[in-house]
């Protein structure tokens, strides 16, 4: 798997000085090394197909981890949710891996997800701003993977915008 950080450093736990002044400026968390090195020990052990797949950020919201990745085309939705299983096991927490986009639809359809989206509406503040409200079927709020608020989260730092979620 292709990540930011060097292989040796995240297998040894010892980060070189490129490792750690990106860890430092904030652009990869200290938890990330974690999943980095989980996703590699799963990488050698049962996902070889993961040696083409590019991993490009994981994003901690309460209890759920988000992984941001770039899929090869010989890892199909069933393989990642394989994958996702195993990195529960080995990382106590509940696991969502996104296909990066930059569509916040597409994001929302996937982490939402078995949830379905009633739609994506914009909404310009008067400052200016943008936030966006996804609209999620009332009787289908129990399939949310977690708290509303921590998806709000966790789609606000995925996109750097505001993000809503409204329940109708």
């Amino acid at each position: 798997m292709k990540i930011p950080l060097d292989y040796l450093c995240v297998r040894s736990g010892l980060l070189c000085n490129r490792c750690q002044s990106l860890v430092d400026s904030g652009q990869v968390d200290q938890f990330e090394v974690k999943v980095m090195e989980a996703l590699l020990d799963l990488e050698e052990t049962q996902f070889r197909e993961l040696k083409d797949a590019t991993y490009y950020k994981a994003i901690r919201s309460g209890n759920l981890l988000i992984l941001l990745v770039e899929s090869p085309p010989s890892i199909d939705s069933s393989k990642w949710i394989k994958i996702a299983r195993a990195l529960q096991d080995k990382l106590k927490l509940k696991v969502r891996i996104l296909e990066k986009t930059t569509s916040i639809k597409n994001s929302a359809v996937q982490l939402l997800s078995p949830a379905r989206v009633l739609g994506v509406n914009t909404v310009w503040l008067p400052d200016g701003s943008v936030q966006y409200v996804i609209r999620v079927a009332k009787n289908e709020k129990r399939l949310l993977p977690a708290n509303a608020v921590d998806l709000e989260n966790a789609l606000s730092k995925i996109h750097d915008t505001k993000v809503k979620i409204r329940v109708e």
